[in-house]
């Protein structure tokens, strides 16, 4: 029970990390993908009653979606492709910008759009709910992350994420590898350190975690994803005490509504 709770509250601390990266409206759209692939739906703009996305986004992307020609190989309608992936990333529909944002890549096929369309695919792998969709995100991520890689080998966030997306298909091993490749030739990679600690606590190896995240939060004290899967770590193993100290300091160091509220549930339970 307690090991099922620990990776929820890792899955929890993935969805805080990336609340942090992504503007205030997040909407997982399971159909989107298929309405922008037919450009004839209107169900990939966000809707006009959802109050945390903004009128003039709602309106920016009705007027980038009437001048888009689905089909038209040109530089214009590409730089319009590239202008929907950042209005959709914006508006939280990851699908949609995913779309958009591989349309422009495979037009102007350069590592920044390639980088671009990866990135958005990473996103919407992310939020996939379902198996099937998580799968399908992960590969075209995979694939527009692996030419941005080809072209820039040094890229290490780019290679973290596409390590990640490894780890939910049936080549696990290989995403490991390459976060260990990361971290080899860059062993204060933040992003490497707390990915690698949340996956220790997940295959349960406590203390390699802590080592990692021990290793992460003396890289940047204010990482917060990491403060607080430190003390899933210590919670997990046992360390009730350590476990305790660690929230309450991660309490003290963010006052976001949705951290205080996870580290309040665990020191309940701590009671």
């Amino acid at each position: 029970m307690l090991k099922t709770r620990i990776i929820l509250i890792a899955a929890t601390a993935i969805v805080i990390w990336l609340i942090f990266l992504l503007p205030n409206a997040v909407a997982e759209n399971d159909s989107q993908l298929k309405s922008v692939d037919s450009t004839q739906s209107g169900q990939a703009i966000p809707s006009s009653g959802h109050s945390d996305v903004p009128v003039t986004l709602i309106n920016s992307i009705k007027t980038l979606r009437a001048q888009y020609l689905p089909g038209s190989q040109n530089q214009k309608n590409a730089i319009f492709a590239d202008s929907l992936r950042s209005l959709y990333t914006q508006a939280g529909q990851f699908d949609s910008a995913a779309w958009y944002g591989e349309q422009a890549a495979t037009f102007f096929n350069t590592t920044e759009s390639s980088l671009k369309a990866g990135n958005s695919y990473y996103e919407a792998y992310t939020f996939a709910l379902q198996p099937e969709k998580q799968k399908a995100m992960a590969e075209k991520a995979q694939l527009w992350l692996g030419k941005a890689i080809q072209a820039n080998p040094k890229n290490l966030e780019a290679k973290t994420k596409m390590a990640m997306t490894y780890l939910s298909s049936s080549s696990p091993m290989q995403g490991i590898q390459m976060m260990r490749e990361v971290l080899a030739e860059d062993p204060k990679n933040e992003f490497a350190l707390y990915n690698m600690g949340m996956l220790s606590i997940q295959s349960g190896q406590y203390d390699r975690a802590i080592e990692r995240l021990n290793e992460l939060v003396a890289v940047n004290p204010n990482h917060i994803q990491g403060q607080l899967l430190l003390g899933v770590a210590f919670l997990n193993k046992g360390s009730k005490e350590k476990a305790r100290l660690q929230f309450e300091k991660v309490k003290k160091l963010d006052n976001d509504p949705a951290v205080q509220a996870t580290v309040d549930s665990y020191l309940k339970d701590l009671n």
